[in-house]
């Protein structure tokens, strides 16, 4: 139960968010500011199982990937545990759409990276494998 309410929480969190920052897309050169173009390594999660249970790694794979295909909403977690919000980008959603093939995989996310409200924001322009030292 503490599970399905924590990722129902985050869920709505996370559902507000996309509209909070397409909003400041539109708000002019200020808020534009804040972004700026990175690229992030860390492994693929699904907000759902991560923030509520800390589900991570290879072993989490096929849960992470049914999530992440069935719209539970995913983010990158570092080496340094930050978490960021991945989002499609308004042009192109295809790199964000790749991201789900790498479900509890580490990747090189490259992307408009922000911040509202204490939450990270990576706007998904590329991904691609990282080769980890322990293969």
């Amino acid at each position: 139960m503490n599970k399905l309410i924590g990722a129902l929480a985050f869920a709505a969190l996370v559902a507000a968010t996309p509209a909070v920052a397409h909003q400041g897309m539109h708000m002019g050169a200020k808020a534009a500011s804040a972004s700026k173009p990175a690229t992030i390594r860390g492994e693929i999660v699904d907000t759902g199982c991560y923030v509520a249970e800390g589900m991570r790694g290879a072993k989490n794979k096929e849960c992470t990937a049914k999530c992440v295909n069935t719209g539970m909403p995913m983010a990158l977690l570092t080496a340094d545990n930050h978490l960021y919000l991945l989002t499609p980008n308004h042009d192109n959603a295809d790199p964000y759409e790749k991201c789900k093939g790498f479900a509890a995989e580490m990747v090189a996310v490259t992307g408009t990276v922000s911040e509202r409200n204490g939450m990270r924001i990576i706007d998904v322009s590329d991904v691609k494998p990282v080769e980890t030292a322990a293969k």
